[in-house]
């Protein structure tokens, strides 16, 4: 989402007098709802009623379409697409807000004619083939681009899209193109002549700007000259090799690299123009229910279809309605492509882009590059949230969505309540769904969790503050209160996600009222499942995620500066180290050796070279304050002759770091810290088998480019046997044997390479926590390996429901 101007511990307001909260509980644009009403049970049901009213007033056959659909609990998508038409009209009038969101689909329906041109212009005429050299070489670009600016100003005289060229190449060439159409047919005159010309001199300059290579700068802009390329699966990430030292090690191409510089957002994704590109490459085939990012590719029964890498593609696990939402949004109807998704995921604020890609794995287009559809989704969620109120859209169709005919609005009280042992995704995700069946609900978990403000969650009687706007709640990364709130996503995700909307997900849970959470609990130690029982819960659900990390066999593994990569994150997250503020004590020295090849191992490597960064500035900035109050000769007498190496490695590479910064700035350029990072050893992957057996490469290849893209080293055929110490007993070194693939079946050749190492990272895999029963056996079923808890269905058994084993 986009963040402007970060409040301060946003989410820890003190608490209003309970004089200003009535003024919060506005009136809506719908006759007799408030504010409030939008967290009550029976006014959502009220709210309902008042939605299909107004449908039936728009379109009485459609609405009578649309109630026969309720009663039977099913509609085809067509239907729902028709309904979601009509949401953005309904909700921009609740919200009061009809020119934001009529400026928000006004900004969709200019851009579609960016993708119009590149379908019926762009890619049929200009794009293809690419141009030889000879072309290349022929083309005079300040000959090309005035005749190109001769037909602008006389197709569309007085222009005012100058400050938007791809807008304007897109007005220009569909208006001369739909003439030319339209006198398709005709006598040949001097005036078709004239457009058939000036389509040439579009098509030459474009030819130009798109190839050309001296504009390479003034083209990057330009999303409709982005073409799809071939996939071959084995050769999915750009790689060069060529290190003598280390052949089997390989980096990422020079010219892709970007410089990072501490702990804000990595990836700010695509722009609202890239995403709508991405929507116009999908062909919408849910119509012939070819929908495969949605449903995979069934075989059989039970069974999907596998990619050339060996991973199923069974699309969304969420059967989101993807095709749907993207044709709603291309409709500009940009709300109701929000509330299309949110019926099947409607914590969608926790998923999308750098988070899963299910999806783009079963995209029809399996040959050349898939549609993008978590960029996609994030964008449509971006969008809505930027919109005044647009929070608070979100949060109501959570709750109330007219396109989720099996539960348009949540149930009332049941009297049933839940415990959800664990806050990640999971837990949330599914704490959210009982609190739509009716349940109430207490979620728990192990850690730290920071409490929000009365004024933020509301009360009982008390009605929440509104969020107007979404950066009243939002900021950079780098600033972000650490909530504790989302698991993995809050501990295991790095910036390379927002955080911001797991931010949105915890207050949109925390205004439930029927729902409860609690920090610091450990289900097995302060709460047993004896306790649960006895404090009146009707049933357990345990979410507690991964447990015990994987270790792999070899020497000396607990020597000084081996560490587990999961241990690294959660000590780099949790306290904020990474702040300059920060007095947490987490030390890395380089270089540095990550083991494993998943996307845990790909986070590591690029946190701790950022990290080391920001370790080494602090420690300069410290060091220099300390001793205009104490000698250095006193310091240095407080430390031991390892310390005090090591303190003076850390001020030489911090003052590189400062002189880098001077550099850049005096040259207006983003510092390169990479150069100084890969001098001091760098930080490199070692992997026991190929890049493409990897599983960050077979289930999410573009995390291992983007990791490459910071200067990461991948190293193949690696397989650690030993840590090796320096005289401090501190490792030094990571010795590895070189594997071979023979007969299709990894073997050492005996071969040792030893990678210069003083910090050790393991992500070599983790097992599900299932301690509880490990802890008191006999208190739950595990599977035939007891590796994880067995699975249970509910099925009717004669006139009642019980649950069995799945098989």
């Amino acid at each position: 989402m986009e963040t402007k101007q970060p409040s301060m511990n946003y989410f820890h307001l003190p608490s209003a007098s309970r004089s200003t909260a009535p003024s919060w509980n506005f009136p809506l644009g719908v006759p007799g709802f408030r504010y409030a009403d939008l967290n009550r049970v029976r006014r959502l049901m009220a709210l309902d009623q008042a939605f299909r009213a107004e449908l039936a007033a728009a379109d009485l056959d459609l609405a009578t379409r649309y109630e026969a659909a309720r009663v039977a609990n099913t509609a085809d998508t067509e239907l729902l697409i028709e309904v979601a038409r009509h949401v953005d009209r309904f909700l921009a009038k609740l919200f009061h807000i009809e020119a934001a969101v009529d400026a928000m689909n006004g900004r969709t329906r200019e851009d579609n004619v960016v993708f119009r041109c590149k379908k019926e212009f762009l890619d049929k005429r200009v794009l293809k083939p690419h141009p030889t050299a000879d072309e290349l070489a022929g083309m005079n670009i300040a000959e090309l681009e005035f005749a190109y600016r001769e037909v602008v100003a006389a197709t569309i005289p007085g222009t005012e899209l100058t400050a938007d060229p791809e807008r304007e190449l897109a007005e220009v060439s569909m208006r001369l193109l739909d003439e030319q159409t339209e006198a398709k047919g005709t006598a040949p005159d001097e005036l078709s002549e004239q457009r058939y010309q000036n389509l040439a001199r579009i098509a030459a300059w474009v030819r130009a700007l798109a190839f050309h290579p001296e504009l390479a700068q003034r083209r990057r802009g330009y999303s409709s000259f982005v073409l799809p390329e071939k996939l071959d699966y084995e050769d999915l990430v750009p790689r060069v090799f060529g290190r003598t030292s280390l052949p089997m090690a390989f980096e990422g191409p020079t010219d892709t690299r970007r410089f990072r510089d501490g702990f804000a957002l990595t990836d700010e994704r695509m722009t609202p123009r890239e995403a709508l590109r991405e929507m116009h490459y999908c062909i919408i085939c849910h119509p012939r229910d070819k929908d495969s990012c949605s449903h995979g590719f069934p075989e059989g029964t039970d069974k999907f279809k596998s990619n050339p890498l060996g991973i199923e593609m069974t699309g969304c696990p969420l059967d989101e309605k993807i095709s749907e939402a993207h044709l709603l949004k291309r409709e500009c109807h940009g709300v109701g492509a929000l509330a299309m998704i949110m019926v099947d995921n409607p914590l969608c604020a926790g998923t999308g882009h750098r988070i899963c890609n299910d999806c783009m794995k079963g995209c029809i287009f399996q040959k050349q590059t898939p549609v993008n559809i978590p960029q996609i989704e994030t964008s449509i969620l971006t969008e809505v949230l930027n919109l005044p109120y647009g929070f608070e859209i979100y949060a109501l169709l959570s709750r109330w969505n007219p396109l989720n005919l099996r539960r348009p609005y949540p149930l009332a009280y049941n009297g049933k309540r839940v415990l959800v042992v664990g806050m990640g995704p999971a837990g949330y995700t599914l704490a959210h769904h009982l609190l739509n069946e009716g349940f109430g609900v207490v979620g728990i978990d192990g850690l730290k969790v920071e409490a929000l403000s009365v004024r933020m969650r509301g009360s009982k009687r008390r009605v929440p503050q509104p969020i107007e706007n979404i950066n009243d709640v939002s900021g950079p990364l780098d600033q972000r209160t650490i909530l504790g709130f989302g698991g993995v996503s809050e501990y295991g995700i790095t910036v390379r996600w927002d955080k911001n909307f797991l931010d949105v997900n915890y207050l949109v849970l925390m205004r439930r009222k029927k729902f409860a959470l609690y920090d610091g609990v450990r289900f097995g130690g302060t709460i047993t499942l004896e306790d649960a029982w006895q404090l009146g819960f009707d049933h357990v659900a345990i979410c507690a995620g991964a447990g015990r990390p994987t270790l792999p066999t070899m020497k000396n593994n607990l020597a000084r500066g081996v560490r587990l990569a999961s241990d690294f994150l959660m000590g780099l997250q949790a306290t904020g180290i990474y702040r300059k503020d920060s007095l947490g004590n987490l030390q890395v020295q380089l270089p540095a050796v990550v083991i494993g090849g998943g996307l845990t191992a790909i986070d590591t490597a690029t946190e701790l070279q950022a990290y080391y960064v920001v370790q080494v500035e602090k420690t300069l900035d410290r060091y220099e304050r300390l001793i205009g109050k104490i000698s250095e000769a006193a310091i240095r007498e407080k430390m031991d002759d390892e310390e005090w190496h090591m303190l003076s490695r850390w001020l030489t590479h911090g003052r590189a770091i400062r002189a880098e910064r001077s550099a850049a700035a005096a040259a207006g350029r983003p510092p390169n810290f990479n150069r100084l990072i890969r001098a001091w050893g760098g930080v490199t992957l070692a992997y026991r088998k190929s890049l493409q057996d990897s599983p960050a490469y077979r289930l999410n290849h573009e995390e291992v480019i983007k990791a490459l893209e910071e200067g990461i080293l991948f190293a193949e055929g690696l397989s650690p046997v030993e840590c090796v110490s320096d005289e401090y007993g501190h490792v030094k070194a990571l010795r590895c044997e070189e594997q071979k693939l023979d007969n299709g079946k990894w073997h050492s050749t005996g071969n040792v390479v030893e990678l210069p190492a003083r910090s050790i990272m393991i992500a070599a895999g983790t097992h599900p926590n299932v301690v509880y029963e490990r802890e008191r056996p006999g208190t739950f079923q595990l599977d035939e390996k007891r590796e994880f808890y067995r699975g249970h269905r509910l099925v009717r058994i004669g006139n009642r429901r019980q649950l069995v084993a799945a098989p």
